[in-house]
């Protein structure tokens, strides 16, 4: 990745990085980096509203015990209405998410000296292997991915069961459920992750930039890359 730099930034570069932020990634500007672009927030974001859309109409017809979410929405029919609307929706937003991200989210040999655990635990120590996205990260973005397809090939059976015999109705409401609870745990661990674990990376999903003392110790090569900095 070849460097990038905005000329005649300075250390005060707020309003200037924002303006950047909408259209281009991995560009120095003073002490930020553009991490993210406006098209890859949004489309983030949408996914990530749809998810919680199909979520809660989805939980009132998974079990009794959330039937009272279902008074929020019209009733039980209306949120078997809508949550078969917002699973496509969500799928949809998914597919164009892939688009955006798929290069940066292959697999390199560097990912094998992921350590998870001192991920887990939030060593300070920096890995000067890893890259934009870390192999945790692209884990939890095939994640979405596969148990995305998975949530909404199952979806389908469900929603027009005439068509399906006995035996794929069965295997497609237990593969729904298990698919359902795998993604929530991934999302919540995903949010954690994102917010209190790892000050400075939300803001990589609001403004669109990160510090370059938080990129050079959760990032380290790709701070190079962007900067030009050696080891």
């Amino acid at each position: 990745m070849s460097e990038l730099r905005v000329p005649g930034a300075t250390r005060a570069a707020g309003p200037t990085a924002i303006q950047v932020a909408r259209g281009r990634e991995d560009v120095l500007i003073g002490d930020e980096i553009v991490r993210h672009r406006l098209a890859s927030r949004v489309i983030h974001w949408v996914v990530a509203v749809f998810f919680f859309g199909a979520l809660f109409t989805g939980m009132p017809i998974w079990s009794p015990v959330f039937g009272w979410m279902a008074y929020f929405f019209g009733g039980l029919s209306v949120c078997r209405w809508l949550h078969a609307w917002l699973g496509v929706a969500f799928a949809a937003a998914a597919a164009v998410m892939a688009v955006l991200w798929l290069k940066e989210m292959v697999f390199d040999k560097s990912d094998r000296k992921f350590n998870v655990v001192d991920y887990l635990r939030f060593s300070d120590r920096e890995d000067p292997d890893v890259g934009k996205y870390n192999a945790g990260q692209k884990f939890f973005f095939w994640l979405v991915m596969v148990t995305g397809a998975l949530i909404l090939l199952s979806g389908i059976v469900l929603w027009w069961p005439t068509y399906f015999n006995q035996t794929l109705r069965s295997i497609s409401i237990l593969l729904h459920d298990i698919c359902f609870i795998g993604f929530f745990a991934a999302i919540v661990g995903h949010i954690y992750l994102g917010t209190a674990a790892e000050p400075g990376t939300f803001h990589s999903m609001t403004r669109g930039t990160v510090t370059r003392a938080w990129a050079k110790l959760h990032h380290a090569r790709w701070y190079r890359e962007v900067t030009g900095e050696r080891r």
